[in-house]
Protein backbone atom coordinates (compact mmCIF):
# COMPACT_ATOMS: atom_id res chain seq x y z
CA UNK A 1 0.00 0.00 0.00
CA UNK A 2 1.62 3.77 -0.64
CA UNK A 3 2.19 5.71 2.02
CA UNK A 4 -0.32 9.03 1.93
CA UNK A 5 2.43 11.19 2.27
CA UNK A 6 3.61 10.43 -1.44
CA UNK A 7 0.13 12.13 -2.21
CA UNK A 8 0.69 15.13 -0.01
CA UNK A 9 1.87 18.47 -0.99
CA UNK A 10 4.75 19.82 1.22
CA UNK A 11 3.36 23.33 2.76
CA UNK A 12 6.16 25.32 1.25
CA UNK A 13 4.85 24.65 -2.06
CA UNK A 14 1.34 25.44 -1.15
CA UNK A 15 2.11 28.43 -0.17
CA UNK A 16 4.08 29.16 -3.37
CA UNK A 17 0.93 28.55 -5.16
CA UNK A 18 -0.93 30.62 -3.27
CA UNK A 19 1.12 33.79 -3.82
CA UNK A 20 1.37 33.24 -7.88
CA UNK A 21 -2.81 32.60 -7.50
CA UNK A 22 -2.92 36.29 -5.56
CA UNK A 23 -0.58 38.04 -7.13
CA UNK A 24 -2.39 37.09 -10.52
CA UNK A 25 -5.65 37.81 -8.77
CA UNK A 26 -4.48 41.19 -8.18
CA UNK A 27 -2.51 42.12 -11.10
CA UNK A 28 -6.44 41.39 -13.04
CA UNK A 29 -8.14 43.57 -10.46
CA UNK A 30 -5.81 46.34 -10.94
CA UNK A 31 -5.02 46.64 -14.66
CA UNK A 32 -8.01 44.70 -15.79
CA UNK A 33 -11.23 45.66 -13.46
CA UNK A 34 -10.02 48.07 -11.07
CA UNK A 35 -7.44 50.07 -9.22
CA UNK A 36 -5.19 49.80 -5.99
CA UNK A 37 -6.17 53.40 -4.08
CA UNK A 38 -3.57 54.97 -1.78
CA UNK A 39 -5.17 53.38 1.60
CA UNK A 40 -4.77 49.62 -0.11
CA UNK A 41 -8.17 49.29 -1.11
CA UNK A 42 -9.40 48.57 -4.15
CA UNK A 43 -11.59 50.63 -6.46
CA UNK A 44 -13.40 50.32 -9.85
CA UNK A 45 -11.34 52.14 -12.53
CA UNK A 46 -14.09 54.74 -14.65
CA UNK A 47 -13.09 55.97 -17.83
CA UNK A 48 -14.07 59.67 -17.51
CA UNK A 49 -15.82 60.94 -21.34
CA UNK A 50 -13.72 63.49 -22.82
CA UNK A 51 -14.69 67.17 -22.24
CA UNK A 52 -16.56 69.42 -25.18
CA UNK A 53 -13.00 70.75 -26.11
CA UNK A 54 -11.53 67.52 -26.44
CA UNK A 55 -14.22 65.96 -28.02
CA UNK A 56 -14.22 68.68 -30.34
CA UNK A 57 -10.92 67.94 -31.40
CA UNK A 58 -10.25 64.77 -31.91
CA UNK A 59 -13.51 64.94 -34.65
CA UNK A 60 -10.28 67.10 -36.40
CA UNK A 61 -8.17 64.54 -36.41
CA UNK A 62 -8.72 63.13 -40.14
CA UNK A 63 -8.28 67.00 -40.96
CA UNK A 64 -5.21 67.34 -39.51
CA UNK A 65 -3.95 64.32 -40.86
CA UNK A 66 -5.32 64.91 -44.41
CA UNK A 67 -2.37 68.11 -44.18
CA UNK A 68 0.38 65.38 -43.46
CA UNK A 69 1.44 65.21 -47.39
CA UNK A 70 0.98 68.63 -47.97
CA UNK A 71 3.28 70.02 -44.94
CA UNK A 72 6.61 69.49 -47.28
CA UNK A 73 8.95 71.41 -49.33
CA UNK A 74 8.73 75.12 -48.53
CA UNK A 75 6.70 74.27 -45.61
CA UNK A 76 8.25 70.60 -44.71
CA UNK A 77 9.41 72.14 -41.18
CA UNK A 78 5.08 72.64 -40.34
CA UNK A 79 4.63 69.33 -37.42
CA UNK A 80 0.79 68.17 -38.08
CA UNK A 81 -0.60 67.53 -34.72
CA UNK A 82 -1.21 63.92 -33.75
CA UNK A 83 -3.06 64.05 -31.26
CA UNK A 84 -4.90 67.24 -32.41
CA UNK A 85 -5.72 69.65 -29.48
CA UNK A 86 -7.56 72.11 -27.87
CA UNK A 87 -5.49 75.42 -28.49
CA UNK A 88 -4.32 77.34 -25.22
CA UNK A 89 -6.11 80.74 -23.70
CA UNK A 90 -4.19 83.50 -25.75
CA UNK A 91 -5.44 86.85 -25.24
CA UNK A 92 -3.12 89.51 -26.99
CA UNK A 93 -4.02 93.36 -28.06
CA UNK A 94 -5.29 95.18 -30.59
CA UNK A 95 -3.94 98.47 -32.22
CA UNK A 96 -6.41 100.39 -30.21
CA UNK A 97 -5.41 98.82 -27.58
CA UNK A 98 -8.46 96.59 -26.63
CA UNK A 99 -8.10 92.76 -25.64
CA UNK A 100 -8.79 90.10 -28.22
CA UNK A 101 -8.45 86.61 -27.62
CA UNK A 102 -8.51 83.74 -30.63
CA UNK A 103 -11.71 82.98 -29.60
CA UNK A 104 -13.04 86.30 -31.52
CA UNK A 105 -11.60 84.91 -34.35
CA UNK A 106 -13.71 81.55 -34.19
CA UNK A 107 -15.25 79.81 -37.23
CA UNK A 108 -11.92 81.19 -39.47
CA UNK A 109 -9.07 78.94 -39.72
CA UNK A 110 -6.06 80.77 -38.70
CA UNK A 111 -1.83 81.01 -39.77
CA UNK A 112 -1.14 82.57 -36.68
CA UNK A 113 2.56 84.10 -36.37
CA UNK A 114 4.58 85.34 -33.32
CA UNK A 115 7.22 87.73 -34.42
CA UNK A 116 9.25 90.59 -33.18
CA UNK A 117 11.32 93.70 -34.30
CA UNK A 118 14.41 92.36 -33.44
CA UNK A 119 14.01 88.82 -34.61
CA UNK A 120 15.72 88.78 -37.92
CA UNK A 121 14.21 85.76 -39.49
CA UNK A 122 10.43 87.40 -38.45
CA UNK A 123 11.51 90.18 -40.40
CA UNK A 124 12.45 88.37 -44.00
CA UNK A 125 9.21 86.30 -43.92
CA UNK A 126 6.53 89.52 -43.14
CA UNK A 127 6.51 90.31 -46.82
CA UNK A 128 5.44 86.84 -47.85
CA UNK A 129 3.09 86.39 -45.14
CA UNK A 130 1.28 90.00 -46.30
CA UNK A 131 1.51 88.32 -49.28
CA UNK A 132 -0.59 84.99 -48.44
CA UNK A 133 -3.44 87.20 -46.60
CA UNK A 134 -3.55 89.67 -49.78
CA UNK A 135 -4.14 86.07 -51.77
CA UNK A 136 -6.11 83.93 -49.63
CA UNK A 137 -7.50 86.14 -46.71
CA UNK A 138 -10.99 86.83 -46.43
CA UNK A 139 -13.91 85.09 -44.73
CA UNK A 140 -12.43 81.34 -45.14
CA UNK A 141 -8.91 82.01 -43.93
CA UNK A 142 -6.56 84.64 -41.95
CA UNK A 143 -3.15 85.34 -41.36
CA UNK A 144 -3.15 86.17 -38.11
CA UNK A 145 0.83 88.22 -37.06
CA UNK A 146 0.84 88.82 -33.46
CA UNK A 147 4.08 91.20 -32.31
CA UNK A 148 5.41 90.50 -28.89
CA UNK A 149 7.86 93.40 -28.83
CA UNK A 150 8.35 94.82 -25.59
CA UNK A 151 7.81 98.55 -25.16
CA UNK A 152 5.56 101.10 -27.17
CA UNK A 153 4.46 100.33 -30.43
CA UNK A 154 6.83 102.37 -32.22
CA UNK A 155 9.24 99.88 -33.57
CA UNK A 156 6.85 97.20 -34.95
CA UNK A 157 4.61 100.14 -36.37
CA UNK A 158 8.10 101.97 -38.26
CA UNK A 159 8.70 98.45 -39.11
CA UNK A 160 5.84 97.13 -41.23
CA UNK A 161 5.86 100.93 -42.54
CA UNK A 162 8.84 100.30 -43.74
CA UNK A 163 8.15 97.02 -45.63
CA UNK A 164 4.74 98.67 -46.76
CA UNK A 165 2.54 96.03 -45.42
CA UNK A 166 -0.86 97.09 -44.29
CA UNK A 167 -3.06 94.06 -44.69
CA UNK A 168 -2.19 91.99 -41.43
CA UNK A 169 -3.21 94.46 -38.55
CA UNK A 170 -1.09 95.12 -35.54
CA UNK A 171 -1.46 93.13 -32.90
CA UNK A 172 0.42 92.62 -30.04
CA UNK A 173 1.21 91.53 -26.83
CA UNK A 174 4.31 93.89 -24.91
CA UNK A 175 4.25 91.46 -22.03
CA UNK A 176 5.15 88.44 -23.89
CA UNK A 177 2.63 86.58 -22.06
CA UNK A 178 0.86 84.71 -25.50
CA UNK A 179 4.62 83.56 -26.26
CA UNK A 180 5.32 82.28 -22.45
CA UNK A 181 1.95 80.15 -22.58
CA UNK A 182 3.18 78.19 -25.75
CA UNK A 183 6.13 77.92 -24.81
CA UNK A 184 4.94 76.30 -21.33
CA UNK A 185 2.75 74.34 -23.44
CA UNK A 186 6.08 73.21 -25.12
CA UNK A 187 4.70 74.61 -28.52
CA UNK A 188 7.02 77.60 -29.28
CA UNK A 189 11.06 77.23 -28.83
CA UNK A 190 12.30 80.78 -30.96
CA UNK A 191 10.77 83.64 -33.11
CA UNK A 192 9.15 83.15 -35.55
CA UNK A 193 6.96 80.40 -34.43
CA UNK A 194 3.51 80.01 -36.67
CA UNK A 195 0.36 77.79 -35.85
CA UNK A 196 -1.95 76.61 -38.06
CA UNK A 197 -5.74 76.81 -36.28
CA UNK A 198 -9.24 74.80 -37.19
CA UNK A 199 -12.25 77.14 -37.80
CA UNK A 200 -13.43 75.10 -34.60
CA UNK A 201 -9.79 76.56 -32.69
CA UNK A 202 -7.92 73.12 -32.59
CA UNK A 203 -4.66 73.27 -33.13
CA UNK A 204 -3.62 71.51 -35.93
CA UNK A 205 0.05 72.43 -36.44
CA UNK A 206 3.00 74.29 -34.92
CA UNK A 207 6.26 75.58 -36.87
CA UNK A 208 9.14 77.04 -35.33
CA UNK A 209 11.50 78.89 -37.30
CA UNK A 210 10.87 80.48 -40.97
CA UNK A 211 8.98 79.32 -44.18
CA UNK A 212 8.18 81.01 -47.70
CA UNK A 213 4.59 81.33 -47.54
CA UNK A 214 3.73 83.08 -50.65
CA UNK A 215 5.27 79.78 -52.57
CA UNK A 216 3.09 77.10 -53.50
CA UNK A 217 3.75 74.41 -50.96
CA UNK A 218 2.13 76.78 -48.43
CA UNK A 219 -0.71 77.74 -50.76
CA UNK A 220 -1.99 73.98 -50.90
CA UNK A 221 -1.60 73.63 -47.51
CA UNK A 222 -3.68 76.42 -46.73
CA UNK A 223 -6.05 75.66 -49.79
CA UNK A 224 -6.96 72.36 -47.93
CA UNK A 225 -7.37 74.05 -44.58
CA UNK A 226 -9.83 76.46 -45.91
CA UNK A 227 -11.66 73.34 -48.04
CA UNK A 228 -11.91 71.33 -44.39
CA UNK A 229 -13.38 74.66 -43.24
CA UNK A 230 -15.83 74.49 -45.72
CA UNK A 231 -16.92 70.89 -45.63
CA UNK A 232 -16.11 70.56 -49.03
Amino acid sequence: MKSNKSRQISTPVLVAIAMVLGAAAGAWWVYGKGRVSGNGEATQTVQSAPSGDEARCQLAQDGADALKPLARGEVAAMGIQDPVRDMPDLAFKTAEGGTITLDDFGGTPLLVNFWATWCAPCRAEMPALAELQDRMGGEDFQVLAINIDTGELDKPEAFLDEIGVGNLGLYHDATMGVFNTLKKEGLAYGLPATLLVSDEGCLLGVMNGPAEWAGGDASRLIEELIRQSKGA
